[in-house]
Formats: C-alpha cells, sequence, structure tokens
C-alpha cells in the first residue's frame, strides 16, 4: 500500500515538473506561476523522501 502511495507522489512529482518546463518554454513565463508549482513539487519531494 505505501509503495502505491509513493508511486502516487513520484507521479505529480513528475507531472509538477513537466509543467514547469511548459511554463518555462512558453514565450512570456508567468514567475508566480512557476514559483507556485516549485513549491508544491518541493513539498512532493520531501513527503517522498519521508517514505
Amino acid at each position: 500500500m505505501e509503495s502505491s502511495h509513493v508511486s502516487a507522489l513520484q507521479a505529480k512529482h513528475q507531472g509538477i515538473e513537466q509543467r514547469i518546463r511548459e511554463e518555462m518554454a512558453r514565450p512570456a513565463p508567468d514567475s508566480a506561476t512557476i514559483q507556485a508549482l516549485k513549491k508544491r513539487k518541493l513539498r512532493l519531494k520531501e513527503a517522498i523522501s519521508a517514505h
């Protein structure tokens, strides 16, 4: 059960990473959006490493 939870967290982490790359590739990236995504990504990384 716990490994599926970690897998779900890792999938969310990858999804956020992709959204950050997409936002940064735009002609005028929104720095507030990027900052919020990076904070979410960091919280997920901390949750993954806690398991």
